[in-house]
């Protein structure tokens, strides 16, 4: 009985399952990164004191992922810390990904006065602070002064280190963010080990 070209060249048959092992971790690699998590790290103090430099966070796509399966344009909740594309990237020399805080959904007039966010909307005619759900973050008082209206399809942002101009975001000149630009709500901080938690 004659052999088979395989069973003749066992190494060749070991170096085609390997090629294939490879291809499926990359491509499995691929698909989780694109529909199920993303890992990110924090640069630069804007985040301070929830977030700092070197943190590594693992960003949930789940929520993106449902959304466009059903069709819909997915909409992170206020008060969320997100991560997204910069829409100002390749022409500010800015990170192309950003993290911040959702202040202010589509629609919704933001007024930054004396310190504090007010957000308008048709529940809350007289306006309500965003900050108040967050259990005590951010914790210093925000520097500026803002009155706008949130456009449809956008979101307003801040970081939590708002103070001076500690934090590029929808304040001072990042503007809105579109909400195809939005990766996913951070969902955990697994880096350092002893800092991790969940959001």
């Amino acid at each position: 009985m004659e052999l088979s070209f395989l069973q003749r060249h066992p190494f060749v048959k070991d170096a085609i399952n390997i090629a294939i092992f490879i291809i499926c971790v990359l491509i499995g690699t691929l698909l989780i990164n694109t529909f199920v998590f993303r890992s990110f790290s924090v640069v630069g103090p804007s985040m301070e004191t929830t977030l700092f430099t070197g943190d590594r966070l693992i960003v949930d796509r789940l929520p993106v992922t449902l959304a466009q399966i059903e069709n819909k344009t997915y909409q992170p909740a206020r008060g969320q810390i997100i991560v997204f594309k910069n829409p100002q990237f390749g022409s500010s020399g800015e990170d192309e990904y950003i993290v911040k805080r959702v202040i202010g959904l589509p629609g919704e007039h933001v007024v930054l006065q004396d310190g504090h966010y007010t957000v308008y909307n048709a529940e809350h005619p007289n306006g309500f602070n965003p900050d108040d759900a967050n259990h005590g973050e951010p914790g210093s008082p925000t520097s500026g002064t803002v009155d706008t209206t949130v456009p449809a399809g956008e979101l307003f942002v801040s970081g939590d280190h708002r103070q001076g101009s500690y934090s590029y975001d929808s304040r001072n000149g990042l503007g809105t963010i579109p909400l195809y630009d939005v990766v996913g709500p951070v969902g955990v901080r697994i880096f350092p080990f002893n800092k991790i938690r969940t959001f």
